[in-house]
């Protein structure tokens, strides 16, 4: 493209201090350098995680690009780039597959030791910015900043998706539904005719739903305290509904009587310690597996009675789904576009760029699943 090896100037929106609208400006975006990817983003998701950073929840340097969500097209690409070319679609990763770390040659792992999650610097690896906003760099965020026109990735952050696939679905597979979906189907691996427990409703928690669904649970029990949810919970495979406010008792209790001892599986989806350790219980004690799917604030801890792990149960981390990004993403673009998984009923708004922080208040009400903005 005419723009490759130049600056591009584009419109992003900016987190500049915590619990602070963000800023629509215009920034320049550097050429990519050795190894890099830059990206057209053409549609972009609206996640919890992002909020916690403008929450102040989360720890992230600022001012940055938050983002992390999204679908393109590559408009260039640096030095030694050769699974991505310019105008192949793709979509940014937050988790990295190096291919070559200790955890990438694993099977049983997909967190790459190249990740940005555990030590957010808001830097690419070479500790330089390829944003700047009046002349002083700004941060990215987690790999990836897709709220903006234009972002800068690393190769192994990229994957080559069908060239058909519509950006305003498959954004999606980016982060909330793959996280959901896998972390029923590839992190608790749950099992035809057994009982799940999913503690929040949100994108992320009815992905959860489909996968347990799919891989033939006989009984979903969806826990949220926002009754609006349930209809579309059930649509798609939740069979029984529960607010803990109906209720003068723990909701790991009236979970373990609805079921006799508690559910096989249980994913907490929300962020929240105190819904964690209430997952976990809510397990039978023996041979119950719980998993995290939900981020917490930074500062959190978790206190729990060691008897909840010791008679037996399992408490398991699930973050992307389990997914080997580079290697699952195209194949659950696939699936998307082969009709073996849908995405439409988790989108409940899609805005324009520019009403971003409107998509972010329908986030905070509850009024919605999940907000896609197009360029």
């Amino acid at each position: 493209m005419s723009t490759a090896g130049k600056v591009i100037k584009c419109k992003a929106a900016v987190c500049l201090e915590v619990k602070k609208p963000l800023s629509i400006v215009e920034i320049e975006v550097a050429p990519p350098k050795a190894h890099e990817v830059r990206i057209k983003i053409l549609a972009t998701g609206i996640c919890r995680s992002d909020d916690h950073v403008i929450s102040g929840s989360f720890h992230s340097p600022l001012p940055c690009i938050l983002g992390h969500e999204a679908a393109g097209v590559v408009e260039s690409v640096g030095e030694g780039v050769t699974s991505v070319k310019p105008g192949d679609k793709v979509i940014p990763l937050f988790v990295p597959q190096c291919g070559e770390c200790s955890t990438c040659l694993n099977p049983k792992a997909n967190l790459c030791t190249k990740n940005q999650l555990m030590d957010c610097n808001g830097m690419m690896r070479d500790g330089t910015s390829r944003f700047t906003y009046k002349g002083k760099p700004l941060y990215n965020f987690a790999n990836t900043s897709t709220f903006t026109e234009y972002t800068v990735v690393t190769e192994d952050a990229v994957a080559k998706i069908d060239a058909a696939a519509p950006p305003e679905k498959v954004c999606l597979i980016g982060c909330g539904f793959s996280t959901g979906y896998g972390a029923a189907l590839k992190t608790a691996q749950v099992e035809p005719g057994s009982t799940c427990a999913v503690f929040g409703l949100g994108g992320v928690g009815l992905s959860v739903v489909m996968g347990c669904k799919a891989a033939g649970a006989s009984r979903i029990i969806g826990v949220d305290i926002n009754k609006d949810k349930f209809a579309k919970a059930k649509e798609l495979g939740v069979t029984d509904c529960v607010n803990p406010k109906d209720f003068d008792k723990p909701i790991h209790d009236v979970i373990t009587e609805m079921t006799k001892g508690g559910v096989d599986y249980s994913f907490e989806v929300i962020g929240r310690t105190d819904t964690m350790t209430a997952a976990l219980a809510a397990c039978q004690m023996n041979y119950g597996t719980s998993v995290i799917v939900g981020m917490a604030p930074s500062l959190s801890e978790i206190k729990f009675h060691p008897m909840l792990l010791f008679t037996g149960r399992t408490w398991k981390g699930s973050i992307f789904g389990g997914w080997k990004s580079k290697e699952a993403v195209p194949k659950l673009v696939s699936d998307f576009m082969t009709k073996k998984i849908t995405l439409d009923p988790l989108i409940t708004h899609t805005l324009p760029f520019d009403k971003i922080n409107e998509g972010f208040e329908l986030l905070r009400s509850g009024k919605s699943i999940r907000t896609v903005l197009l360029f």
